[in-house]
């Protein structure tokens, strides 16, 4: 198992080093114990109690219903949902969407997980006259969309039952996949054909398309889909678009991955720089 360095957590004060623990926690797919975390970070028992009091008490970690293990809280999730729907990489993402709206002529959506639900970071509505409307920032369950079934299609079966613990298989239609089973059977599915359908599953006379986003670590933390009345997006019809789909993702991760790139390349300011030299002064040597 990884450590962190032996001086423990990064950070020159309390507030930085208790963000490093937050870092930590949701670096990973886990659930973390007290006996865990001195583990990897080296610091004492009581430094590490302290700080995990202090973020459960502020909602940025929540304690599990064994009271030993700790896991991110509500609060902290919602902050990493506002970022995301607030990125300063949504102009070049619209863009990309906006263009494929343009080019199939059906509403389409950049999506992401949280918890058991998916939330739609970005949507664009098509020009028709019947359409299902949604905005940004609407949650849907993940069992039963076609984002949904993608995130959850990336995780093992460990790391979706304690997904979906807390959220029943919930019928919303008649064809709802409830049966564990049958929804790890679907899930199958997408991983092996790589895009995922809702068949009227959450609303009724609405299908859904979606694939990932491309993301060079393997798990897609982005989806983007195609949604459109059945009454005319038949599956069928979805599977013809699914090239343009395709084509869309694969420009929203060449601008996650150029944003990397730029980030590598211009990287934050240190914190303390050497103060210049006053023009009267020789520089140092």
């Amino acid at each position: 198992m990884n450590t962190l360095p032996e001086a423990g957590l990064p950070g020159d004060t309390p507030a930085l080093r208790l963000f490093s623990l937050l870092e930590l926690m949701a670096s990973r797919d886990q659930l973390f114990s007290l006996p865990a975390l001195v583990e990897q970070t080296g610091l004492p028992k009581p430094t590490l109690h302290r700080m995990l009091v202090q973020l459960e008490g502020a909602g940025l970690l929540q304690r599990e219903r064994d009271g030993r293990h700790y896991s991110t809280g509500l609060r902290l999730r919602r902050l990493a949902e506002q970022v995301l729907l607030n990125n300063s990489l949504h102009g070049a993402r619209h863009a990309v969407l906006r263009r494929l709206v343009e080019e199939v002529g059906e509403s389409g959506n950049l999506t992401v997980l949280s918890g058991a639900e998916v939330i739609y970071l970005d949507r664009v509505e098509t020009a028709a006259p019947l359409r299902f409307y949604l905005h940004p920032g609407s949650r849907v369950p993940a069992h039963c969309s076609a984002s949904g079934k993608l995130f959850l299609a990336q995780m093992n079966a460990a790391q979706r039952r304690r997904t979906l613990a807390g959220a029943p298989l919930e019928r919303y239609t008649a064809s709802t996949i409830t049966d564990p089973e049958l929804l790890e059977a679907e899930l199958a599915r997408v991983r092996r054909d790589g895009y995922a359908l809702d068949r009227e599953e959450f609303l009724p006379g609405l299908l859904c398309v979606a694939v990932a986003v491309p993301n060079p670590e393997g798990r897609a933390s982005l989806g983007v889909a195609l949604q459109a009345p059945a009454i005319r997006f038949t599956e069928e019809r979805a599977l013809q678009v699914l090239p343009a789909l395709q084509r869309a993702a694969e420009a929203l991760g060449r601008i996650d991955a150029l944003a990397e790139v730029v980030t590598e390349l211009h990287p934050e300011p240190d914190s303390d720089p050497q103060p210049e030299p006053r023009s009267d002064q020789e520089p140092p040597p």
